[in-house]
C-alpha cells in the first residue's frame, strides 16, 4: 500500500487537480492523509508538525521523507527503489512537511530521504510531482511506454 502523509490541506485548484489526475492512474493509489499546519515560531512549528507526521505513520511503515537533503535518483533508479520497497510487505509512506520543512525526528525515523532536486518547491506542488513520479516508476516497472528514457 502507498501512503502520502502531508502537512496542510490542499484546496481545490490546479495543484489538487494535477495530484488527482496522477493519483487516479496509480495502482495502488496513494492514500492521502492531510495534517493541519502548526502555528508559532518556526522551530515550534517544525517540531509540532514532525510529531503529527510521526503519529500518523504506521509503526511498520517504510518511511520516505521528502527532503532537500535527500538522494535524487533518476526515474529508473527511483522505479527500482520503489519496487524493492513494495516487495517488503510494509506500507510505503511518503512524508511531506510544511513550509518549515521536516523536523530532525522525522528524518531520523525515515528509512529513505528523497529529494526532487535542488530547487525549492511549494509543498502543495510537491504532492503532484511525487504522484507523477510514482506513476512513472510504476509504469517503468510494468514496461509501459509512458517513460521515454533518454528523451527530455
Amino acid at each position: 500500500m502507498l501512503h502520502l502523509i502531508a502537512i496542510g490541506r490542499l484546496r481545490a485548484g490546479p495543484e489538487a487537480e494535477l495530484f488527482a489526475r496522477y493519483n487516479e492512474r496509480l495502482r495502488p493509489k496513494l492514500v492521502l492523509t492531510e495534517l493541519p499546519e502548526a502555528r508559532g515560531a518556526p522551530a515550534e512549528v517544525k517540531r509540532r508538525e514532525g510529531e503529527a507526521l510521526l503519529a500518523a505513520l504506521p509503526a511498520s511503515a517504510f518511511a520516505v521523507a521528502l527532503d532537500l537533503g535527500g538522494e535524487s535518483p533518476d526515474s529508473e533508479r527511483f522505479a527500482a527503489l520503489l519496487e524493492r520497497w513494495l516487495t517488503q510487505g510494509r506500507p510505503v509512506c511518503f512524508m511531506i512537511g510544511g513550509a518549515e520543512g521536516l523536523d530532525a525526528a522525522v528524518l531520523r525515523r525515515a528509512d529513505y530521504a528523497l529529494s526532487l532536486g535542488g530547487l525549492t518547491w511549494p509543498h502543495f506542488l510537491v504532492r503532484a510531482m511525487l504522484a507523477e513520479q510514482v506513476f512513472r516508476a510504476r509504469s517503468i516497472a510494468s514496461g509501459h511506454p509512458y517513460h521515454r528514457a533518454g528523451r527530455p
